[in-house]
């Protein structure tokens, strides 16, 4: 069976005995990683400590068939986010990200790109710059996975257009499931399309007022396209 060696992020873990863990692994060359690792929990072993929501760290794995868990044999810590377990916005924002990589990509689907997204966006969290980590981040993803919005506009001087989620984008005539959308709130999120999302590029010029508003549609888009509201977005950004 192939052996895999590579960084990552842990996004979800549990205990499957007094000294083992099952954990959830994104891998930065390897998406997502389900695998066992025995003895994790104990001191001295070859897992750090075992693993923690958010650390980071250097994986090598027997990977397995599909839908079998593949067997961890090591795990060594590089770093972690320390903010996430004080700030309370932070962690809010960490686990949805984290869900959101766990609904949205398959086990063995490589996205190195969102991967380097998820740790700019757990450095930009780190500093506490919550909502621009969070658009980012969103955006990276729903482009990631192939939802990335349409965003052009017409040429004229409307300041609310229509987004129809089930369109994809912006719309030039209102339809019975559109939104009505600020032009201000599109012009961010264009930035973004315009700009370099893998390397945490928002423009510092943009309103804290634009960047809640688009945080808050692609947030309603991506509940559209995953059929469901998490209760992770729910609990970053209420009624919506």
């Amino acid at each position: 069976m192939p052996h895999l060696r590579d960084e990552a992020i842990c996004v979800r873990h549990w205990d499957f005995s007094e000294t083992s863990q099952t954990v959830s692994l994104f891998c930065r060359d390897h998406g997502l990683l389900r695998g066992l690792a025995k003895g994790a929990k104990r001191v001295g072993g070859r897992f750090s400590g075992g693993f923690d929501l958010f650390s980071c760290g250097q994986v090598v794995a027997i990977v397995k068939r599909e839908n079998e868990l593949s067997t961890l044999t090591e795990w060594a810590l590089l770093r972690s986010w320390r903010s996430l377990r004080s700030d309370l916005a932070a962690n809010q924002a960490a686990y949805y990200m984290v869900d959101l990589v766990q609904r949205l990509l398959g086990q063995g689907d490589p996205h190195p790109r969102l991967y380097l997204a998820m740790t700019n966006a757990l450095d930009a969290l780190e500093l506490g710059d919550v909502a621009r980590a969070t658009l980012q981040f969103q955006w990276t993803i729903l482009d990631e996975t192939g939802y990335r919005p349409r965003l052009e506009m017409p040429n004229d001087t409307a300041q609310t257009l229509a987004f129809d989620p089930e369109a994809g984008g912006v719309v030039d005539v209102a339809t019975p499931g559109s939104w009505r959308v600020r032009r201000q709130t599109l012009e961010c999120l264009a930035q973004l399309a315009d700009g370099a999302p893998d390397q945490n590029g928002i423009q510092t010029e943009l309103s804290p007022d634009s960047v809640a508003r688009a945080n808050r549609l692609l947030a309603a888009y991506l509940r559209h396209a995953l059929g469901t509201q998490p209760q992770t977005m729910r609990q970053l950004f209420p009624g919506i």
